[in-house]
């Protein structure tokens, strides 16, 4: 590489690089570290006293920060315009902490994961870091450089509501040029008009310095976590003066017999909805395991069976998946469940017992076991057939379906 060439970070930034696409469902580590499912962290990661005040090291490792508040460096300049059609300097930025991340204005799965945890860490922060708190994106696919293409975007993944969200664009020389600048891989596609980019996120003081790195992947998909540690890397960006609480909790250690993310937690059981047997998780180890928690009076809830029964169909029996119906009667269920179409076996809940064993926040909610029964994914709300398929795809490529 020449010097003409080489990027003008600094050699931490330099030391990994996650690959994602947001139309082949891809995901490749090169380099030194992997940032893996369920928190299991980055080998190098930053001591214990090196982080940000309020974040441990189980969500340091989920969001694979890398520190470099001892050295900062500038971070580059560049010059775009927003969603709003409106010329964005870096520099009119200065005095806010920017938090910065590159995303592709088409994608369905990974960077719609991510703006669910923007959204999230936004609301994480008190009211004095957010109003000197920016989440800004830099748009990845110049086959759709249009402010009108950001814009849609934005509105589809709720962002255009906060006042400190700013998207990105540009022609498409002026996007390479940030790319290259911040050291972000982009491939392209031009036959699909598709993107594969990095997942890199900065972290840029007031001054202009990047003082922290991190990294989305399917861990976004555990928003509360993930989002808690991206609010608190922007509030640690601040002066003290303009810090503030961060709401939220961070990802919890692994507990024997526990709930969260990493721990193994007892068999999900239940009688059949549409029958007399017993369910239980213990039926699908060796598998991954797709668990669906819902009710029939959750509106939400009916449109994430569909797109589970679709990606169930999909991957026929490379991967299990089990409903548990939630506080329904009998014929409630079996009604929800007949117009979802549903072939994959639904567990009885009535007294929300499983629920609340599994501390569901609200539903649906979705948890993705191991096939040793390790809790790898939980995610509260909708996750959409798009963001289903990615996540399980990353766990494992060669499951049916996956891009070459």
């Amino acid at each position: 590489m020449s010097d003409e060439q080489k990027t003008p970070l600094h050699p931490w930034e330099r030391t990994w690089v996650l690959w994602v696409s947001s139309a082949a469902l891809l995901v490749v580590v090169a380099a030194l570290v992997i940032v893996g499912i369920g928190g299991a962290g980055a080998t190098t990661a930053p001591a214990a006293d090196a982080l940000p005040a309020g974040m441990n090291q189980a969500t340091a490792d989920l969001l694979g920060v890398t520190s470099g508040a001892s050295d900062p460096v500038t971070a580059p300049s560049y010059r775009l315009t927003d969603q709003d059609g409106h010329d964005v300097d870096s520099s009119t930025l200065r005095g806010k902490a920017v938090v910065l991340t590159f995303n592709d204005d088409k994608c369905t799965d990974l960077c719609a994961m991510l703006a669910t945890d923007i959204v999230a860490a936004d609301h994480d922060l008190s009211a004095s870091a957010r109003a000197n708190t920016v989440f800004l994106s830099i748009n990845a696919n110049p086959y759709y450089p249009a402010p009108s293409d950001v814009r849609a975007w934005s509105q589809q993944h709720g962002l255009d509501a906060l006042p400190n969200w700013e998207y990105l664009t540009g022609t498409p020389a002026q996007l390479a040029t940030a790319a290259k600048a911040y050291g972000v891989p982009i491939e392209l596609d031009p036959t699909t008009r598709t993107v594969s980019h990095g997942s890199q996120i900065f972290v840029i003081d007031p001054q202009g310095r990047i003082i922290e790195q991190a990294a989305f992947g399917t861990e976004s998909a555990d928003t509360a976590p993930f989002a808690h540690g991206l609010a608190t890397l922007a509030d640690d960006a601040l002066p003290r003066g303009q810090r503030g609480a961060v709401a939220g909790a961070n990802l919890a250690a692994a507990i024997a017999g526990g709930t969260d993310i990493g721990d193994t937690p007892a068999a999900i059981t239940g009688p059949a909805l549409n029958g007399t047997a017993t369910l239980s998780t213990d039926d699908s180890r060796g598998r991954f395991t797709v668990v669906d928690l819902w009710s029939s009076t959750c509106t939400a809830c009916a449109v994430q069976l569909r797109d589970d029964q679709t990606e169930a169909h999909k991957l026929g029996d490379a991967v299990a998946f089990l409903g548990v119906d939630v506080g329904d009667e009998v014929a409630d269920g079996r009604t929800a469940s007949s117009r979802a179409h549903l072939t994959f076996p639904t567990l009885r809940d009535p007294q929300g017992r499983q629920a609340a064993r599994l501390r569901v926040s609200e539903l649906p909610y979705l948890i993705v076991l191991s096939p040793t029964g390790e809790v790898l994914l939980r995610h509260p709300g909708l996750l959409t057939t798009d963001e289903l398929d990615y996540v399980l795809h990353d766990l494992d490529q060669a499951l049916p379906g996956a891009s070459a």
